[in-house]
């Protein structure tokens, strides 16, 4: 496994953390009407931010190269190429993936794919969870992806889960993929236990530990 960053590789990193903050006009009413406004209602209270999944002086990968593929943030500058992957899959992702015919689907749209790009990004600056796009060497087509996520079950200090599209599973990406990301993540990550649903620890098992969690 090699870390590095060429010019390329470090423009697209800094793409990726930029912030793009959001902002609201608030319109006021005129002073010249004689007519109170009616109190506004109170605003409901701010979500309560998710912990960090790292601690904040832990230098989190950005981006990673291996023999034959490289590891990227995933963010607006990707939309493209990963919405291109994984609507090349959709059954295919539906029955190994998200086990669901929700995500990836037909309909989704370019306003979809952007928001789920906006918010994947702004969860890696939180430091609250991580996804990253697998890409070729040359940046151009993405074959899968990988997510660092917390774990909802206790005794696991996070969740990693990574797809492949349809053909990469075909010629056998899959496994290969599998097997680089728990050593990445043994040798480059903080965490001394990890689950990897679907994987290494059955669907029905970790289901089953899920709705206990969800029970209590």
């Amino acid at each position: 496994m090699r870390i590095g960053i060429t010019s390329k590789n470090l423009a697209l990193s800094m793409a990726l953390l930029a912030l793009c903050p959001a902002s609201a006009a608030l319109a006021s009413p005129s002073s010249a009407d004689p007519v109170q406004a009616a109190p506004a209602p109170a605003a409901a209270p701010p979500a309560r931010p998710k912990p960090p999944l790292v601690a904040p002086n832990f230098r989190v990968p950005m981006l990673v190269e291996a023999e034959t593929f490289q590891l990227a943030p995933l963010g607006p500058p990707l939309v493209k190429i990963d919405f291109d992957a994984y609507m090349s899959s959709i059954e295919h992702l539906q029955k190994t993936f998200t086990r669901s015919t929700d995500w990836p689907r037909a309909d989704l749209t370019d306003a979809d794919a952007m928001l789920d790009m906006q918010t994947e990004q702004a969860r890696f600056q939180r430091r609250e969870s991580f996804a990253y796009a697998v890409l070729t060497l040359d940046g151009g087509r993405e074959r899968g992806s990988v997510y660092v996520s917390p774990s909802p079950v206790a005794g696991y200090d996070a969740v990693v889960r990574l797809w492949v599209t349809k053909a990469e599973y075909d010629a056998g990406f899959d496994a290969e993929l599998y097997a680089w990301v728990t050593s990445w993540v043994k040798k480059e990550w903080p965490f001394k236990k990890v689950a990897y649903p679907g994987r290494a620890i059955e669907w029905a098992a970790w289901d089953a530990m899920v709705a206990a969690k969800a029970a209590k």
